[in-house]
């Protein structure tokens, strides 16, 4: 009974997780689709700005509207780039990964720091023991605490 719960509730979590995944991922490329659109109704519009309303040309050099989409076109690249490549290796399996590499790491030094501080205790008490040990052998050795003989 309460079995078949647990496992309900890890598929449930598991598809959430996926689900989470699947929507992220459709957002990234729906963004990636509206860039494109806006780039070439940007391209659209600078072409028509530079050729036939000469905009820019008192400001700019002629033909400015090439380096503008030039430019645009590395940007949408990247975002490509970012979205299908980039993300694909480097997606939530990549930074899971990671995350675990880096705990494990820390848990690693963790137990290097006892380590080196159970050493450390264990020098420290060997050290204080030996010097209660001849505190205590001195003190046997002249006993300041003995009686004077009665017989005086």
């Amino acid at each position: 009974m309460f079995s078949k719960s647990k496992n309900k509730q890890i598929l449930n979590t598991q598809t959430r997780e996926q689900y989470d995944y699947a929507r992220k991922r459709i957002n990234q490329k729906k963004r990636l689709m509206y860039h494109f659109v806006l780039f070439l109704a940007a391209s659209i519009l600078f072409i028509i700005l530079d050729k036939f309303l000469k905009v820019g040309h008192q400001v700019l050099m002629k033909g400015w509207y090439a380096w503008a989409i030039i430019f645009w076109t590395f940007t949408l690249l990247i975002h490509l780039l970012n979205v299908f490549i980039i993300n694909t290796f480097m997606g939530e399996e990549w930074e899971d990964q990671q995350l675990e590499k880096l705990k494990n790491l820390q848990e690693e030094r963790i137990l290097e720091l006892r380590t080196q501080a159970n050493q450390e205790i264990k020098t420290k008490e060997t050290i204080i023991k030996k010097d209660l040990d001849g505190i205590t052998q001195i003190k046997n050795e002249t006993n300041p605490n003995i009686l004077p003989p009665e017989n005086l």
